[in-house]
């Protein structure tokens, strides 16, 4: 079966994970996809829950095509430091960029593909990216963080852009 990315408002996008308990074959497995289907669509990160997956997995590469991949199974951002307001694009989202305003640096305990606790302090795109995809993983998505108003102007330009396009939709 072929995954592809998941299109709002698919339901799983709005389901909180579940826990990986351990790292197996098939965790493994979806990680390698993960990444594949990230940068087939030219994506800095994904979330597994975006292509279906109700897994707590989320992979990311701020530089783009494997130059500095990463993969965070059950993060959880432990602290929040300043405050940032850029643009941010999200692959289940197409064809819309939001100014979003986030902690400016965190820091994020997880577990790497090899099952081995980590830490992370981020700052910059990957602060932005994993606040991002953890959201995702949490069954939020960006456009939550608008007002109702500028929530519903985002959805009417990607309806658009779809129409435009002939983009598939997902239910």
């Amino acid at each position: 079966m072929t995954r592809h990315v998941l299109i709002y408002p698919d339901k799983r996008l709005l389901t909180k994970t579940e826990t990986v308990t351990e790292i197996t074959p098939e965790i493994l497995s979806i990680i390698d996809e993960l990444f594949t289907i990230m940068y087939e669509d030219d994506g800095v990160g994904l979330a597994a829950n975006q292509v279906g997956i109700l897994k707590r997995i989320l992979v990311m590469d701020t530089q783009g095509n494997g130059r500095n991949p990463l993969c965070l199974i059950n993060p959880e951002i432990i602290e929040r430091e300043g405050e940032s307001t850029g643009y941010e694009g999200c692959l289940s989202f197409p064809g819309i960029y939001l100014e979003i305003t986030r902690a400016a640096n965190v820091r994020v305990k997880a577990m790497n593909e090899k099952g081995e606790p980590i830490e992370l302090n981020a700052d910059g795109l990957l602060a932005r990216c994993v606040q991002h995809e953890v959201d995702h993983l949490d069954g939020k998505v960006f456009v939550d963080k608008l007002s109702p108003l500028k929530k519903e102007r985002a959805l009417a330009k990607m309806a658009k852009f779809m129409r435009d396009k002939g983009g598939r939709s997902s239910t």
